[in-house]
């Protein structure tokens, strides 16, 4: 979506995410998703008295593979608690982190080469989850609110950028390039979801060169789409406020989905209203040199390098194919490609194969070797089965039907057409086909693909598609 001329979007995102620990950041209670509401909780995170906090190292690992992976500096924290009450919030406070935060001073490169900064990415306590019990709902309305405090405690990492980001489209690709690193990292599963991963937007609108405008922030937006469509509306909600000789007011606000328009929440808190102040039960973070010289040597290739070794094996990569790379990698099945190109195979069959067949059924990978994928791009490269086989064949050894394509492809009937049988096939289609082929043979190169669906109706899908073209080309 395009601003009226003469305005501009600033935008700094706020992402939240869940890390992938057994238990609680402060508690022994499990960390698990969909369990009976209530049932993973604990003096210690419903904070009742007498109860003291015990800081999770494997929270703190997790946190230092996302600063490291977000090139930030990893340094000596504290924990403060953020004073407010909700109900979800039984203790009356958060615990999280303030003027000292554990990772600061990174940066996130976007596909398209965008830099955006990383100003603090930090840790905390995630709250409990309510339900209104209304028709839209919302609290406005409801007739009762139930809370659930199994997350309450649970391990967060929040991931606050620098007010980079001058469009919803680049704020959903950082979106999506940021989960997609937080889930190379091994700290998040990256389900949107289940709200493992969730996002808040700060929007304002500005004449270029003028100062930052008063900024709105737009909470729990729990998909990429949200946030786009959010950023979007409110952006042109502040535009025309400001163009009707209106002033933006300086608040949290709330994105109904159905409406597909953002509503005032509450007049926007500030750090003052918070009253920070330093958890006396907590002494500081203060990681070992060693420790997070171990992290930053096991963290594995991030999306960006991994799209980088796709792109490598290809001389010309065309936008489909840079689609399908990313495809690849976000399902985290780029060593087919790989697999394939070492085996001399066709890297642009295995690159389709992987975003359309394999991303078909990301849950059933497990099924598919790498070896029996490798055989079936050879098979198709070849000329040994046709394309449409090759997915027929896929198909079939995700579903489980089997693991060896050469014993598939004959319990299919998938046997190669001699060329003298398809010789005398396509001669017969010319035949009955006289103006297709003298339109062809005239230059309509669109009716080489008539002949070959002919051809594929005739055989069931039995012949090679390339086949068919190289006959009808030397009978030209």
């Amino acid at each position: 979506m395009s601003l009226p001329d003469g305005w501009e979007m600033v935008i700094g995102l706020e992402v939240h995410t869940e890390l992938l620990t057994e238990s609680k950041l402060f508690c022994g209670c499990e960390n698990r998703f969909g369990e009976e509401p209530n049932t993973h909780v604990c003096p210690v995170c419903l904070g009742l008295p007498g109860s003291l906090p015990v800081l999770n190292r494997q929270a703190v690992e997790l946190a230092m593979r996302i600063g490291t992976a977000l090139h930030c500096t990893i340094a000596p924290s504290t924990f403060h608690r953020k004073n407010y009450f909700y109900p979800d919030q039984s203790k009356d406070y958060q615990i999280s982190q303030y003027d000292l935060p554990i990772n600061s001073g990174g940066y996130l490169d976007l596909p398209d080469g965008t830099r955006v900064g990383i100003e603090r990415a930090h840790l905390e306590e995630d709250t409990g989850k309510t339900t209104h019990l209304s028709s839209g709902g919302r609290l406005q309305g409801a007739e009762r609110s139930l809370v659930d405090y199994n997350r309450c405690g649970v391990p967060l990492v929040e991931i606050v950028s620098a007010p980079d980001i001058r469009t919803a489209a680049q704020a959903r690709a950082y979106a999506a390039e940021l989960r997609s690193v937080l889930i190379a990292t091994g700290a998040s599963d990256g389900r949107l979801e289940e709200g493992s991963v969730r996002f808040d937007a700060n929007v304002s609108v500005r004449r270029p060169g003028e100062p930052f405008g008063t900024r709105c922030e737009i909470k729990n937006l729990n998909s990429l789409r949200s946030l786009q469509r959010a950023i979007d509306f409110e952006a042109l909600r502040q535009i025309d406020l400001i163009e009707s000789g209106g002033a933006v007011r300086q608040e949290t606000r709330h994105w109904d989905e159905g409406l597909g328009e953002t509503s005032t929440l509450r007049v926007k808190e500030d750090a003052e209203d918070y009253r920070y102040f330093r958890d006396p039960d907590l002494v500081d973070l203060a990681p070992e040199p060693a420790w997070v010289d171990e992290v930053r040597h096991s963290l594995p290739q991030m999306p960006a390098q991994r799209r980088a070794g796709l792109r490598e094996l290809i001389a010309n990569v065309t936008p489909a194919q840079l689609d399908a790379i990313d495809v690849a990698v976000e399902l985290s099945a780029e060593h087919y490609v790989h697999a394939t190109a070492r085996a001399g195979g066709d890297v642009s069959i295995a690159l389709s194969r992987v975003a359309n067949e394999v991303a078909s059924a990301p849950d059933s990978l497990h099924r598919l070797t790498v070896e029996s994928f490798v055989e079936v791009t050879r098979m198709e490269g070849s000329g040994e089965i046709s394309a449409t086989q090759a997915k027929i064949l896929l198909a079939g050894l995700l579903a489980g039907e089997g693991d060896d394509p050469q014993e598939l492809a004959r319990s299919k009937g998938f046997e190669r057409m001699e060329s003298g049988a398809l010789d005398e096939l396509v001669t017969t289609l010319i035949e009955t086909n006289v103006d297709e082929w003298t339109r062809y043979r005239a230059g309509d190169e669109k009716l080489a693909q008539f002949f070959v669906g002919q051809v594929m109706k005739a055989t069931r899908g039995q012949a090679n598609g390339k086949a068919v073209i190289a006959i009808l080309e030397a009978r030209r």
